[in-house]
């Protein structure tokens, strides 16, 4: 029991150092919208918080809620940047609503529905995209991959601090796993970030410890003022584009978790409704506060490779981010150096991989959807991309042989939605 107890709250660990980030990339991206630093780096504090310990009390889920990457820019560049006259506080109403819708859906049969209809291969096929992606994350933070302007990607500089650091903390982390040391990628990050420290890479120039504050206080206090703002300024394309990506966001990396955590029971996912309850409420409150829409967080995998399987794994997780709350100094250190984490990410990405010997290669309709899914996702930088070229083709490429009654009609439906939504909105 005690083993057990302290493999789940070393995963927490785990988990929190590979995605602690955002507390500090969020605020940094939302500031292009106009919304104060202090305020987002606050806000993005409550909405995980909120949305963990939600999946840690009531789903018994080892995966952690967050405001999404990718969902941050859209609100930022897109929608507050875009539109000359749409201030961040009407954005947030429109993430607001969205989540208010999102939260009626959870309640529904409709989204667990979801998570049965998604065809198994679709299911292996984002498990080994998210794998790609994140391992990609990893690789390209540290400089090991650097942009082309050819070939889009090449290999980066090697003999950079960040590379040399990033190789060695792999080194390191690979000889704990194949030792099977327990907590092998968190104590592989200890090593990495000591390394750093005395090499001059990790500095702790600001201090360790400071007061969180939210300088605009509620930024959405009146829930009907909200809704007036979608209605007045037409952002029912917004809502609609909040809505799909981060329902998909979350299916998708809640299954290829639960898959690698062996959460999933044939074809369902138990507890689905709470557990997808988690980040609804979640983007509900992060856009009172001051954030953009949550999602289950990728980076949820390493605590499972870590050894997380239950809630407690979540629970350590939300604790520590509300403990960072007061040493923003010391995470934004930690944080800004990619070549702590960049191992485990890398990792993680081989682990789950692995998914790909389930499909059913020798089909094409089966076998070509999740292949676009698996190439997508990094390429696009995005998992509900890779998900929507997968919802699109899976149904084609089924009524072109004829089995157009294998596809579960939920799957008809969201082919021709995020047809619309790749054609006609900004994403």
């Amino acid at each position: 029991m005690f083993q057990n107890t302290k493999t789940e709250i070393i995963a927490g660990f785990t988990t929190f150092l590979t995605m602690v980030y955002i507390v500090v990339v969020n605020p940094v991206i939302l500031s292009d919208a106009g919304v104060p630093f202090e305020q987002v780096f606050t806000a993005t504090i409550i909405a995980t918080v909120i949305g963990t310990l939600w999946m840690a009390l009531f789903a018994n889920y080892p995966i952690a809620i967050a405001p999404g990457m990718g969902l941050n820019a859209y609100f930022a560049y897109s929608v507050v940047g875009s539109h000359g006259n749409i201030s961040y506080e009407v954005a947030f109403s429109a993430v607001f609503v969205a989540g208010i819708i999102f939260v009626i859906l959870s309640l529904t049969p409709f989204r667990r529905k979801l998570i049965e209809a998604i065809p198994d291969n679709l299911k292996h096929g984002i498990t080994a995209g998210i794998g790609l992606f994140i391992a990609f994350i990893g690789l390209r933070l540290t400089g090991i991959i650097k942009a082309h302007p050819q070939n889009l990607v090449a290999l980066g500089d090697l003999h950079s601090p960040s590379a040399i650091l990033t190789l060695i903390g792999l080194a390191v982390t690979l000889i704990f796993m194949s030792l099977r040391v327990n907590g092998a990628l968190f104590f592989g990050m200890i090593v990495t970030g000591i390394i750093a420290y005395f090499t001059g890479q990790l500095k702790f120039d600001k201090g360790f410890v400071s007061v969180p504050s939210l300088p605009e206080g509620l930024i959405i206090v009146n829930p009907l003022t909200a809704i007036g703002d979608v209605v007045q300024y037409g952002l029912y394309a917004v809502v609609f584009s909040f809505l799909l990506v981060t329902i998909f966001d979350t299916t998708g990396t809640m299954i290829g978790v639960a898959q690698q955590a062996g959460l999933m029971k044939g074809n369902t996912m138990p507890r689905a409704r709470e557990a997808l309850l988690a980040d609804s409420i979640a983007t509900t409150v992060g856009a009172i506060f001051g954030t953009s829409p949550t999602c289950a967080y990728i980076e949820s995998s390493a605590g499972v490779a870590a050894g997380g399987r239950t809630g407690l794994t979540a629970l350590t997780v939300a604790v520590l981010f509300a403990v960072s709350a007061f040493f923003g100094p010391l995470v934004g250190a930690v944080s800004g150096i990619a070549a702590i984490t960049a191992p485990a990410l890398i990792i993680v990405g081989s682990l789950m991989i692995s998914s790909i010997s389930h499909i059913k290669w020798d089909e094409l309709d089966e076998a070509f959807p999740a292949f676009l899914i698996i190439l997508s996702m990094p390429l696009t930088s995005s998992i509900a991309t890779g998900i929507a070229l997968g919802f699109i083709s899976y149904p084609l490429l089924k009524i072109t042989r004829g089995k157009w009654r294998e596809v579960h009609p939920l799957v008809y439906l969201f082919a021709v939605l995020f047809f619309y939504q790749l054609a006609f909105l900004p994403h």
